[in-house]
């Protein structure tokens, strides 16, 4: 109970919504729409009854995000024989290392691990992507700052001049000597 009552504290402040469809209800799938755009789009994520964990990307196949742990396959080795026309097994065999995604099988700690996924992913590692889909990269908005910075500089530069080339008087002191030129 203690979980759960995090997990939608998180959510609630995160800003995730749940838009699970009543048919994705008796699957045993969950729904959740962040607040984040990606090209366009809102991001949705999915918790599956069968331990997965996606990201719901509008495709035919959505995203897995489970972990992955990497699986050794085995297959045996064949040669040709061209006096018999046909292969045959050398008696070695040949390693194959695939990857197998790890399933969540309880529903809590799919929705940990999805919270967690979706901080580090979407909002902390595009944490200047606004709501409204604008996504400035960091060389671009450094550029920006100092353009601003510069004019910023060159405005204050200009109105000091302006400020204090509007005299009435002008007068310049050499070796010691003033000479009134205004």
């Amino acid at each position: 109970m203690l979980r759960e009552s995090k997990i939608i504290e998180q959510m609630e402040l995160l800003g995730i919504k749940d838009i699970t469809t009543n048919r994705q209800v008796k699957n045993g799938t969950v729904i959740w729409q962040l607040p984040i755009k990606m090209y366009g789009k809102y991001i949705k994520v999915g918790s599956f009854k069968s331990g997965y964990v996606r990201r719901m990307n509008g495709g035919y196949t959505p995203y897995q995000l489970n972990k992955c742990e990497p699986v050794d396959h085995y297959y045996k080795d064949y040669k040709w024989c061209e006096t018999r026309d046909e292969r045959y097994f050398t008696g070695k065999y040949n390693k194959f290392v695939g990857k197998s995604r790890v399933l969540i099988l309880n529903e809590i700690d799919r929705l940990e691990y999805l919270i967690s996924y979706c901080l580090k992913n979407y909002y902390i590692k595009q944490a200047n992507q606004v709501e409204d889909g604008k996504f400035v990269t960091k060389w671009r908005h450094e550029y920006e700052l100092k353009l601003l910075r510069e004019k910023a500089e060159d405005a204050v530069l200009q109105e000091y001049l302006d400020n204090r080339c509007n005299v009435d008087s002008l007068s310049v002191t050499v070796n010691g000597e003033r000479y009134n030129i205004i």
